[in-house]
């Protein structure tokens, strides 16, 4: 079965965090669905590597209408955190136990929609007192995968593990 990912990002993502894990959702058959504020516009990475059109704007959209929920890194989801609209979708799939693949600074929109706590969990080293704090079991492993649910790893080099996992548990 083919799954439709809600890909919330904005400006200043890690580049290679999207594109990477985008492609290989792509390439597995899975329909990648870019959100942000508003449909149409371009966002920027920080590395100035990627842009990305925005395919639909947050209001558009019912967590309802996707099966998982892919969360790049950067510094875009500690910006889209400080939206509650954005919040509340990510709440949505975690509460509901839909895949979440969340990398580096991923975790942070999980974090601020108070998700994380009693569950394993990685991510970038800077945000693990903040992880710990919302309750995360913090693991310093290149993936993590808990529940068969919530996928999390923590930087570009655990990009191959980030993406094997993500796509065993849409495969599952």
């Amino acid at each position: 079965m083919m799954a439709k990912i809600a890909t919330v990002i904005t400006d200043m993502f890690e580049d290679v965090e999207y594109t990477d894990p985008a492609q290989a959702f792509q390439d597995a058959g899975h329909e990648v669905v870019t959100i942000e504020k508003e449909a149409g516009k371009q966002v920027e990475g920080k590395q100035g590597e990627a842009t990305v059109t925005i395919d639909k704007g947050i209001d558009g959209v019912s967590p309802g209408d996707f099966d998982a929920l892919f969360i790049p890194g950067g510094f875009s989801p500690d910006i889209l955190r400080a939206d509650d609209r954005f919040v509340a979708f990510a709440k949505h799939f975690m509460d509901e136990m839909k895949p979440v693949f969340a990398i580096c600074h991923g975790p942070q929109l999980l974090i601020t929609a108070r998700t994380l706590d009693g569950r394993g969990a990685t991510g970038f080293k800077s945000i693990q007192v903040d992880m710990e704090n919302a309750g995360a079991k913090f693991k310093d492993e290149e993936v993590f995968v808990c529940q068969n649910q919530l996928v999390t790893s923590r930087t570009p080099d655990d990009l191959p593990a980030f993406k094997r996992e993500s796509l065993n548990v849409l495969a599952s």
